[in-house]
């Protein structure tokens, strides 16, 4: 058997238009994932599963480019935090933020929030109220804030959902004789008298009165939840899909890396050393190999995350525990046509340790078959996890693409046509894989019938 040398393996893999396919792939991922860790904040990926964090966020979103393939228009998500400020100081204060929206949609929002960060001191007044583009009027909220004799900060989010602005809403159109309590209060303030989207230009009116004393308004903003938002939508906890799929890349290459790397140099070793060895050392080791090639994969590693933990590092170790047996096999023939070589018995006849031996005689002559085999083997570890976060059994604390698609699966998301949360996690597990398998599959070409001859 004779080596391959790196030069001769690089001009022989330039020639194979599958492996460069692979090598632009997984490039192409590469970029995602220094995207994915430079531009997007660490609290984003910490705050994945705090439902807080996405607040402002809409629910179950197409992607916003949807838009450029439909007849009527997916109205889109804003957030509105600019809003036009006017202030009256007399006996009886004005703080009045205006917020105005040009709605050109087909369709009516899924929501509204009102969101207000406001210093203040004394009794004050807060009024919502919303002129359409009819020139008609409605009152949605009136209440006080909460009265404190000293300086106080206080925040509140004021939802569509409030049966209080459902109530005002129903109130103003019965009085208009249109009245529909089946209907919510989006459609009911969108629409026009026919029951359409009332299209135009509509003005939010936020004013806060008080006595004799000056409003700070910290922050105010408003999010008129709509239907299509960013790059890839959003799911049923409002999360950014784009955040979970961008993430998801450096988490799976970690994965399918680490496992490919650690079993191949695992199954290197201890296959080059039992072949190395022979007799009985052989013997005791390929068994114990067989023992572990027997044991079914997937139904221990589901009781291990079960029993011990689902921490994604310890599922690392895991998928390594059963992937190194099949390299062990094939890299200990190997080392039994290598150990006849002339080099390989001078250098026992001159004293060299064993260790010496197999690292430096035997295994470099492995290394073109051990790149193959962690290209190889790198789909396979990504997929297990995917899989078994799929059941429900991945870290979740990790927006791994499997746990995308297992929470799209808790939600339902192929019976309710929600696609995008679906097709592009299991898109991307398709590509990673096909890459490396392009890669694999190159140097495989390249480098056994070399081992062969």
């Amino acid at each position: 058997m004779s080596s391959v040398s790196p030069t001769e393996i690089k001009r022989e893999f330039m020639k194979s238009k599958i492996g460069l396919i692979g090598v632009i792939i997984l490039l192409s991922l590469v970029i995602l994932s220094v995207v994915a860790i430079t531009t997007i904040p660490i609290d984003t990926f910490k705050q994945w599963n705090n439902p807080g964090n996405w607040i402002s966020y809409p629910k179950t979103s197409a992607p916003a480019w949807v838009n450029y393939f439909v007849m009527e228009k997916i109205p889109e998500h804003l957030i509105l935090d600019n809003p036009t400020v006017v202030t009256k100081d007399d006996i009886i204060s004005l703080t009045s933020h205006q917020f105005d929206v040009q709605y050109h949609y087909d369709d009516f929002p899924s929501d509204f929030i009102y969101e207000i960060n406001v210093e203040y001191s004394g009794s004050q007044l807060l009024q919502i109220s919303l002129i359409r583009p009819d020139n008609s009027q409605i009152l949605l909220v009136s209440k006080s804030l909460p009265q404190s004799d000293s300086k106080i900060t206080h925040h509140e989010r004021i939802f569509s959902t409030d049966g209080n602005i459902k109530k005002n809403i129903q109130i103003h159109f019965s009085e208009m004789g249109f009245y529909n309590q089946n209907t919510t209060s989006e459609n009911m303030i969108f629409a026009n008298n026919n029951g359409d989207v009332l299209k135009g230009n509509y003005l939010f009116l936020v004013n806060i009165y008080g006595i004799n004393e000056n409003v700070n308004v910290i922050d105010s903003k408003l999010i008129l939840g709509g239907k299509a938002y960013g790059m890839m939508g959003t799911d049923e906890l409002r999360r950014d899909l784009a955040v979970g799929l961008l993430w998801g890349t450096p988490l799976a290459l970690f994965i399918g890396i680490a496992v490919a790397v650690g079993s191949v140099i695992v199954g290197l070793i201890y296959g080059v050393y039992a072949g190395f060895k022979g007799k009985k050392t052989d013997e005791a080791m390929m068994r114990f190999n067989d023992v572990i090639y027997a044991l079914p994969a997937l139904p221990f590693l589901i009781i291990l995350a079960v029993t011990i933990s689902n921490s994604i590092f310890l599922l690392v170790g895991f998928l390594m525990i059963f992937s190194w047996v099949g390299i062990a096999k094939v890299s200990r023939s190997m080392a039994l046509q290598i150990k006849t070589r002339q080099y390989v018995e001078a250098s026992q006849m001159m004293g060299q340790k064993n260790s010496k031996i197999v690292f430096k005689h035997i295994i470099p002559q492995l290394l073109p078959y051990a790149f193959a085999s962690i290209a190889i083997s790198v789909p396979a570890a990504i997929t297990t996890e995917a899989g078994l976060s799929f059941l429900g059994l991945g870290d979740p604390t990790f927006p791994t693409w499997g746990q995308i698609l297992h929470d799209a699966n808790t939600y339902g998301a192929a019976a309710r046509g929600i696609w995008w949360w679906i097709v592009p996690p299991g898109m991307m597990i398709a590509i990673t894989g096909l890459a490396f398998v392009f890669i694999g599959n190159a140097l495989d070409a390249i480098v056994n019938p070399k081992l062969k001859k």
